[in-house]
């Protein structure tokens, strides 16, 4: 076994390592809300998602609320480690976390039997986190939520790479998602085996004012390693 990885929908990943369960900016209920309110954008689940196995570790690549979703992290034990970005502190010691360790872009940690690299990730508008993550088999993956690739990793080899495959644009801002931009960038940084569609898709239905600006923009051209895009709780073996 290497591991197995589990859609949650949006931006969120449920990983199966061989001796850690690690899950990724879940969001598994109530509305996502934007500020300054619903009428701005608001996401909703069609149902509460559930998590069958334990969770060891929570990974977080952003401060905002679709990806530190404080109404899903209240569910989770306060003494599971938290990795996360410096824009998700405070709303992590509010909910009453006590085992928060913040990343920035080069720092490194081992966290059960993981290596977990936080890399530069989309300025939104502070940088927030990447990240490369090895078990001690060296398995690996790495995973960016809005198409943002750090251009100082070196070149590696990673099993998989989780990613966004479309552009999101908004009108006079153009691109703030840019997976189908970054695709070829990935490609030839990591040469993996799977590439893993992540951050446009799930059961949410989505409404308000920003959300009917967004365009969406596909990636078009053939490539050279397998793409996966999953269904909400759907899995692959990598």
């Amino acid at each position: 076994m290497t591991f197995k990885a589990t859609y949650l929908g949006s931006n969120g990943w449920f990983i199966n390592f061989k001796k850690t369960n690690l899950i990724i900016d879940p969001w598994l209920k109530g509305d996502l809300i934007f500020p300054p309110g619903e009428w701005f954008f608001k996401g909703s689940l069609d149902q509460e998602i559930s998590i069958d196995k334990n969770v060891d570790l929570i990974l977080l690549t952003q401060g905002l609320p679709d990806h530190c979703h404080i109404p899903t992290l209240e569910m989770f034990s306060k003494d599971i480690p938290i990795i996360c970005p410096k824009s998700a502190c405070e709303v992590l010691k509010k909910i009453g976390f006590s085992l928060i360790k913040m990343l920035k872009p080069t720092e490194k940690i081992h966290q059960f039997n993981l290596s977990i690299e936080a890399t530069a990730g989309a300025p939104v508008p502070q940088i927030e986190n990447g990240y490369i993550v090895k078990d001690d088999e060296d398995n690996s993956f790495y995973i960016e939520p809005h198409g943002y690739l750090d251009e100082n990793l070196d070149m590696q080899k990673l099993d998989a790479v989780i990613t966004p495959t479309k552009n999101l644009e908004l009108p006079l801002v153009g691109s703030f998602v840019k997976g189908a931009d970054v695709i070829p960038k990935l490609i030839n940084k990591f040469n993996p085996k799977y590439i893993l569609s992540s951050t446009v898709g799930g059961d949410a239905k989505y409404s308000g004012l920003l959300n009917n600006l967004i365009s969406v923009q596909d990636y078009e051209q053939k490539l050279n390693c397998n793409l996966v895009d999953l269904k909400s709780m759907q899995s692959i073996m990598i």
